[in-house]
């Protein structure tokens, strides 16, 4: 059975699946590979997108409606008496050397966006803050003027940093699965127990890479849609567990191990 086909009966047929404990596992390795690359396919867009029109948005901010201001010495200064905050293309920038703004109050106000702030930049993306204060970079000095040249140069270098990022998510969401699937085999070795099959774990990771097919299918298409699935680690392990046992109970009694 070629691998596209593997996938498809992956989501429905135990049966199926228990055939694929004895072949080779640079086939199953190349599965795993192939499951990966469908997998991060929404991510990937959606990171993109993000990307593109985040650096947009916050070029034309500092161009066009930010006052001038400075960071030096670890602080921002402006031409600001108050903060300022800007929304665009669902990408708020909030520019503020009063204090007002912290990196916690910017995590409850903001999905997507950025924060110059008094003693620290804020990067926002999904709700989810990460801060990092200018005194990390001893000596680091940059303008309003000299920040909008070097996103003019970031946004002419998107077509090769892009890929390289993609591929970086891709190798890494590779090594979470082959990771997760050598974790989950070994519950499939209790299965065997129970259920009196005589094949191994080499079995067990041949047959767990074909249980994580339903579960990642069902939150791939939830990442398309950007659907939010409560304790969804959980839901995937869960669901994984469910499909590896029902797979070993198809194994046929009293078959030798290969």
């Amino acid at each position: 059975m070629n691998i596209f086909k593997q996938l498809i009966v992956s989501l429905y047929s135990p049966r199926d699946m228990a055939a694929f404990r004895n072949q080779g596992i640079g086939k199953t390795i190349a599965f795993v590979f192939l499951l990966t690359l469908i997998s991060i396919i929404p991510p990937a867009y959606y990171f993109s997108t993000a990307l593109q029109s985040g650096i947009h948005a916050f070029q034309e901010t500092v161009k066009e409606d930010l006052p001038p201001f400075e960071i030096k010495n670890g602080a921002l200064t402006s031409e600001a008496d108050e903060p300022i905050v800007v929304n665009k293309a669902g990408f708020q920038i909030i520019l503020d050397d009063t204090g007002e703004w912290t990196s916690s109050n910017i995590a409850d106000q903001t999905e997507n966006g950025v924060g110059l702030l008094k003693n620290e930049v804020v990067f926002v993306t999904a709700g989810q803050a990460q801060s990092n204060p200018y005194s990390m970079f001893e000596g680091f000095t940059i303008t309003s003027v000299e920040l909008n040249d070097y996103l003019e140069t970031a946004d002419s270098s998107l077509v090769i940093v892009l890929p390289v990022l993609i591929v970086m998510m891709y190798l890494f969401t590779a090594a979470v699965n082959f990771l997760k699937i050598s974790f989950l085999a070994l519950f499939g070795l209790s299965f065997i127990k129970s259920l009196n099959k005589n094949i191994s774990y080499r079995h067990s990771w041949r047959l767990t890479a074909y249980a994580i097919v339903l579960p990642t299918f069902f939150f791939t298409i939830m990442d398309a849609f950007q659907a939010p699935v409560p304790f969804g680690i959980l839901i995937s392990w869960f669901v994984t567990l469910v499909m590896l046992y029902l797979s070993i109970k198809e194994v046929p009694e009293g078959e030798e191990a290969k």
